[in-house]
């Protein structure tokens, strides 16, 4: 655990104790402050005492004798509107922060001097996850300590203290970038922008605007890595070029650069040098596969090489990449069958890179639904053999289905699968595909991407014989 001492003999209220909120409260009475805190989940508030907070509604706070609030990035901030609680703080002259800005005031308490380890920060729509993991795993390979956590895994604060040879890999979403206004990378890596969030952030400008300013507090001495193949990151590399200070480094797909690093023709090319040299074989990592595993893949080279001056050692750690839990990961094979997990894909974007994938899909989707829907993924209609839906989201994309694939108004993950597996199992398909890549977020029928992934782990699991029997 990281100790956060900045508030030390000071009152600090926490509102939301889910597992960031809860590690901000170990953190934070370890650090000697004094800390109430709320959560409308009696299970959360039970789990917030046994940390040590004082529990107590968020209405009968004294404001005039607290020194932060630590909000749960869930939480609004701003758009559609604050939650009262920060309405509340704001009035108080409160600062309204998160676990991520504790995590920045200990390990970098004075920006004029270096840190006491390396950060590397990685933000976008898509791809953030797999690129923070495989970039933990290069650097462990190469024998660093790799500290990865954030909004993938540990939170922050439960990452271990630093020591002679750790590197912090943090993921970071748009919702915890609002409330670190003091973290100041050496490394920052922009995946990508697509629409995502909107009805948090008010606009694309603005979603866009925070990932941004992300790489803007990169240390002058530092590094920024950008994917540049879409029009909002291209333009946000351009600003970051022009103005100087850290410098930046372009990655693309299907693009060859005349700097940075690209994958094209099923390679990845290193071109930071006098000229492109061919670094790997795409296919040399099995477990990421598809054009949007390549920009996952020359995001995180390019990170490591900042660190990692042998190429080879580099190259050879991406090949052993086991993959990321809920990202295409598959999950049984049964006969034919292969049972694909993407339930990390949340919006229509993240789902097309799965689509993309696989020519005979028994697609698995919906849940709480996202501005836009799937009308994006019509290209990929073809590859659908049958899509079953599930969740809030079931009745807009049926519409949008309607006429162009068949489906099945499922209603929940079990009978989905129950469902998928009979069918792909009676298809003539030569190597059938169940695929869960719900296009939605999970928050209407589960807590969260992993507990609906691990839901789906275990249906497959305990799939009837008489289907297993079929295939």
């Amino acid at each position: 655990m990281i100790v956060a001492r900045s508030y030390s003999q000071k009152t600090v209220a926490v509102f939301g104790l889910a597992r960031t909120g809860l590690a901000s409260v170990r953190a934070l009475r370890a650090g000697g402050a004094h800390v109430i805190a709320w959560d409308d989940n009696s299970t959360a508030r039970d789990a917030g005492h046994d940390a040590s907070a004082e529990i107590t509604p968020w209405r009968e706070w004294a404001w005039d004798g607290i020194a932060a609030l630590i909000l749960s990035p869930g939480v609004p901030l701003t758009h559609p509107r604050p939650h009262e609680v920060v309405t509340h703080a704001k009035a108080a002259n409160v600062p309204v922060i998160g676990d991520v800005e504790l995590f920045a005031r200990e390990i970098r308490p004075d920006v004029a001097r270096p840190g006491k380890a390396p950060v590397i920060a990685i933000t976008g729509t898509n791809g953030k996850s797999t690129t923070t993991a495989l970039l933990g795993h290069i650097l462990a390979a190469a024998g660093f300590d790799a500290q990865v956590g954030g909004n993938i895994g540990k939170s922050v604060l439960e990452l271990a203290p630093p020591g002679p040879k750790t590197v912090y890999v943090l993921e970071m979403s748009s919702f915890q970038i609002d409330l670190t206004p003091g973290l100041h990378p050496d490394v920052a890596l922009l995946s990508n922008l697509t629409p995502d969030h909107i009805d948090r952030h008010g606009s694309m400008e603005n979603y866009a605007a925070v990932k941004a300013r992300l790489l803007r507090q990169v240390a002058k001495d530092g590094h920024v890595i950008v994917g540049v193949d879409d029009d909002h990151s291209a333009a946000i590399f351009t600003a970051l070029s022009a103005k100087g200070g850290a410098a930046a480094i372009p990655v693309s797909v299907g693009k060859i650069l005349g700097r940075g690093v690209f994958a094209v023709d099923g390679a990845l090319y290193d071109a930071q040098g006098p000229r492109a040299a061919k670094v790997m074989a795409l296919e040399d990592a099995p477990r990421l596969p598809g054009a949007h595993n390549g920009q996952n893949i020359a995001l995180a080279y390019a990170a490591a090489r900042i660190f990692v001056k042998d190429a080879h050692t580099v190259t050879n750690a991406i090949s052993t990449f086991p993959g990321l839990a809920h990202r295409m990961e598959e999950v049984g094979h049964i006969g034919k069958t292969r049972f694909i997990n993407d339930s990390k894909a949340t919006n229509a974007d993240a789902t097309a890179r799965a689509l993309a994938c696989y020519p005979d899909i028994f697609w698995i989707a919906g849940g709480k639904p996202k501005e836009g829907g799937i009308e994006s993924l019509a290209q990929y209609f073809p590859r659908i053999r049958k899509a079953y839906l599930i969740g809030e989201a079931a009745g807009a994309f049926a519409r949008t289905l309607e006429g162009k694939t068949p489906f099945e108004m499922a209603g929940t993950l079990d009978k989905a699968v129950e469902a998928a597996a009979a069918d792909a199992a009676r298809s003539t398909a030569p190597a059938p595909v169940v695929l869960l890549s719900p296009a939605s977020a999970s928050y209407d029928q589960f807590k969260d991407f992993e507990q609906r992934g691990d839901v789906f782990r275990a249906l497959v699991a305990k799939l009837p014989q008489e289907v297993r029997a079929a295939s």
